[in-house]
């Protein structure tokens, strides 16, 4: 049995993702760049968007109809202006933006190999905007590894 290295390095930076509103944004170029530029090459990585509004998924990145499907699914599933919500603070999108990102999550965690985020072959990463109007969300990514 081999024993698992310690981790050497550790590396964080944030990223500002400017939104055009609702939709899904591969930021997949992104994460592939910071680990890159991190010096790990064989380890974990770790994204967390700041934000109660979006949240980060993995999904199939050949498609655009994916994208479409997800957010008529999500529309379908926690509708604007629910008479159900009583948090409008910020309009009819506001509660719903809450709950999609409860359900879609705000982290993500991936295996680093090769100094490269290890990702099936039609897999990528998505910052998911859940509101209607423009935003720039901060997303955190930490690396670990040698």
């Amino acid at each position: 049995m081999s024993r698992s290295q310690p981790v050497q390095h550790v590396a964080q930076t944030t990223v500002t993702v400017h939104t055009r509103g609702r939709g899904l944004i591969e930021v997949t170029n992104r994460v592939v760049d910071a680990v890159s530029a991190s010096g790990v090459q064989t380890g974990i990585v770790n994204l967390f968007v700041q934000h109660t509004s979006c949240s980060l998924l993995i999904g199939e990145n050949a498609d655009p109809d994916v994208a479409a499907d997800l957010e008529r699914f999500f529309a379908r599933l926690v509708p604007d202006g629910d008479p159900l919500f009583k948090h409008r603070d910020e309009g009819p999108d506001d509660m719903p933006a809450h709950v999609r990102s409860v359900l879609t999550g705000v982290s993500l965690s991936l295996p680093v190999h090769g100094g490269r985020p290890l990702l099936g072959t039609w897999q990528g990463v998505f910052l998911f905007e859940h509101r209607l109007e423009a935003h720039q969300r901060k997303l955190t990514l930490s690396t670990f590894g040698h």
